[in-house]
Parts: structure tokens; sequence; C-alpha cells
């Protein structure tokens, strides 16, 4: 088992439902970098998080990104599925394209965390070229092998590990 930022604990050992935005402009990708959760590492995803009971996905995903983001975006067509498995974390994660709407970028945090306890540290616009300088075992799966933004805009319909 891994070593758990004990901050993370609530997300721990449940399988969760998380939906996540690809949001690209100016050819730069909008992601997320959560402080030291699993395995004392740092680690970029773009935003997003776990669907509430009786919320829908579109709805959890505009909520999200207004937590994490301070944007407001609009969110377009699905893109693919995703299986976190990084015990005790589990997730199935449905990523979606959005476009900003409104809003001005700040870095949030997660309601669900008191104000000391937070994961998130910083909300950044990167470009491909700062993805890749990422060490691999900080960015989410989703990063790790891009050549180009669009590539996740074009992916198939789930990964396979």
């Amino acid at each position: 088992m891994s070593d758990l930022n004990p901050n993370a604990a609530p997300f721990a050992e449940k399988l969760r439902v998380r939906v996540c935005g690809i949001c690209v402009q100016n050819n730069k990708l909008l992601v997320v970098r959560h402080g030291k959760t699993v395995d004392n590492k740092a680690f970029w995803v773009p935003p997003g998080g776990g669907v509430q009971y009786d919320e829908s996905m579109q709805d959890c995903l505009k909520r999200e990104f207004l937590e994490e983001t301070g944007l407001q975006v609009q969110v377009s067509r699905f893109l693919f599925v995703n299986e976190f498995l990084h015990p005790p974390l589990h997730a199935v994660e449905l990523f979606f394209e959005v476009q900003l709407q409104d809003g001005r970028l700040a870095t949030g945090a997660d309601p669900e965390l008191a104000e000391g306890a937070q994961l998130i540290e910083q909300v950044q616009w990167l470009t491909m070229k700062e993805i890749q300088a990422i060490p691999t075992p900080d960015k989410h799966r989703v990063l790790q092998h891009l050549i180009a933004l669009d590539d996740l805009l074009g992916l198939p319909h789930y990964f396979i590990p």
C-alpha cells in the first residue's frame, strides 16, 4: 500500500466516480497541482472531482472547475474514460472537453478539506513543452505520453493500462 497524505484520507479506500475537464486555450492546458498526496509526490492533473449523489456529471464538472480554478466553463463533448488505481485511491474518471466561459484564474480549494489541510497548491496554464518537462511520476497518466495537446481531444474512448 502507498504512503497516503492524511489530508487525502476522505478520498481513500472507496471507489469514486470523478469527472475531469480538458480545457485548452492559446495552446495551453489548464492543470491543477495537488500537493503530496500519495508516496510523498506532488501531482499534476486536469481539473475535476467527485460526482455527488443527485448531481449530474456536467453540473459536477462546472462546480469543480469553479472550486479549483475560479473559472466558469461550458461542458461540451465526452472524450474518454480512465481508471485511476493507486491504492488506497481508486477512481473511474470521465473526461470531457470544456470551454472557458468566465471568471479569473485563481488557486481554489476542496470544500471537503479543512483550510489548513488543502491538497490543491497551484493552478496553471501549461504548454506542451512545460507538461513534458514535469517528471512522469508527478503527472496524471493522461498527461504522461502526450505529443501534442490535441491528442487529449482525440484519444480512444478508454485507456488500457
